[in-house]
């Protein structure tokens, strides 16, 4: 049996981003995982009560989840607003909800300071990425969440591929 997958919602076509917008990932294997009833989906910044829609927000202080799970880096708004807590809040969301459904993977939206997990933006708002995952992505991963990026949506269906012989059907594309 296929694990189930914990997906951003804006990925899903729900307007949950900041700035009330989805950016809805369109792909088979989505369709065929949402008719086998694999997806769970989550907006970590909502479930811990954000609003939409809410003031950019980033990790400051070239910093990344890593760091904000460790207490030594902060989740601040273009406004200046310290939004840590709010985004502490989201991860340890996502981690019970993945955990209590089964999931084994995520796939998450990247650039987020939630849900990234291949680049983040570098705290300055200006537009500047780097590589670093999100306070989400990280908790995941410490969770033994398999995480991947909107962008490695095939790498997630070889993989699951990879642990199931049920996901050759998976394999369809764009």
């Amino acid at each position: 049996m296929v694990s189930k997958i914990l997906v951003s919602a804006c990925l899903m076509g729900h307007a949950v981003r900041y700035d009330g917008r989805a950016k809805p990932l369109a792909h088979t294997a989505i369709e065929r995982w949402m008719q086998e009833g694999l997806i769970v989906t989550i907006c970590p910044e909502m479930s811990a009560g954000m609003p939409v829609p809410r003031p950019p927000a980033e990790i400051g202080d070239a910093a990344d989840g890593e760091d904000v799970l460790a207490g030594t880096a902060r989740v601040v708004e273009l406004t200046g607003g310290d939004v840590t807590e709010e985004f502490l809040r989201a991860a340890e969301n996502a981690v019970r909800l993945a955990v209590d459904s089964g999931c084994r993977y995520a796939l998450l939206i990247d650039g987020s300071p939630s849900c990234g997990s291949g680049f983040i933006y570098d705290g300055s708002f200006s537009g500047n990425r780097r590589a670093g995952n999100g306070v989400t992505a990280a908790a995941l991963k410490r969770a033994g969440i398999e995480v991947f990026s909107d962008r490695e949506i095939d790498r997630l269906i070889q993989r699951i591929g990879s642990n199931s012989a049920a996901a050759g059907s998976l394999s369809g594309g764009r």
